[in-house]
């Protein structure tokens, strides 16, 4: 390979590497071309799976201050640069490999830490991007809705404790004056009985007044025997 094509070869596994949150290294000995094509259309947009020279790549990683990678780069080697879900594209290189066991993932780098093979398989056993965002969405939604219930409990009671009165006062109208209806009447008796009474005494009163007349009537009557005595004699 002539210098300038070593070194644009070089220049574009930089740029792959700078631009990906994370790389795979895959061991692809024994795939065919179309195996090829339906993993690098398995992983989608997540990642972009390219062949590379192991010369190239150890060059490319030094570069990028990528160190532990010599030890990865033998045999016929391509690399999953991923630019995507991390854990997506590491799902689907495994589950890729469990199809199709010719494919072995090696390891790879994310963050800038060295991943052995184990821990790439660690790494697509957890939850994807989507799955997370969504339970923590369905868990914010569980916490407003409870917040909500717990500020609306009191205005419910409320209601229902209206609700509960309004339907014992249209059995039991008294109930709007302070109790049910016989006590009420009970307690007003007694100033009805009262209120009763009063015209008996009154009543009464111009009895006494008519006995005065008889009173003064009986000097009358001795004024006229006086005069009968007189005139007698």
């Amino acid at each position: 390979m002539a210098r300038a094509d070593r070194d644009a070869a070089v220049a574009e596994i930089v740029d792959s590497f700078n631009d990906a949150a994370g790389a795979v290294l895959t061991e692809y000995r024994g795939l065919t071309v179309k195996e090829l094509q339906d993993l690098r259309r398995s992983l989608g947009e997540n990642a972009n799976y390219a062949v590379v020279k192991n010369t190239l790549a150890k060059i490319a990683a030094n570069q990028v201050g990528i160190s532990g990678f010599d030890d990865l780069l033998t045999g016929p080697t391509a690399i999953a640069f991923i630019s995507g879900d991390v854990v997506e594209a590491a799902k689907g290189l495994r589950d890729f490999a469990k199809a199709n066991p010719t494919l072995v993932i090696k390891g790879g780098v994310l963050d800038g830490n060295i991943l052995d093979a184990k821990e790439i398989g660690k790494l697509a056993d957890l939850e994807s991007r989507e799955v997370l965002l969504s339970k923590m969405a369905g868990a914010m939604l569980a916490s407003l809705s409870q917040a909500v219930y717990l500020l609306n409990a009191p205005l419910a009671q409320a209601a229902r404790l209206a609700g509960a009165l309004q339907a014992k006062a249209e059995q039991d109208p008294s109930i709007l004056a302070g109790g049910a209806g016989t006590p009420v009447a009970a307690e007003e008796a007694p100033e009805a009985a009262a209120a009763d009474e009063a015209p008996a005494d009154e009543a009464e009163a111009p009895a006494e007044t008519d006995e005065a007349p008889a009173a003064d009537e009986a000097p009358a009557e001795a004024d006229t025997s006086d005069e009968g005595e007189a005139t007698e004699s």
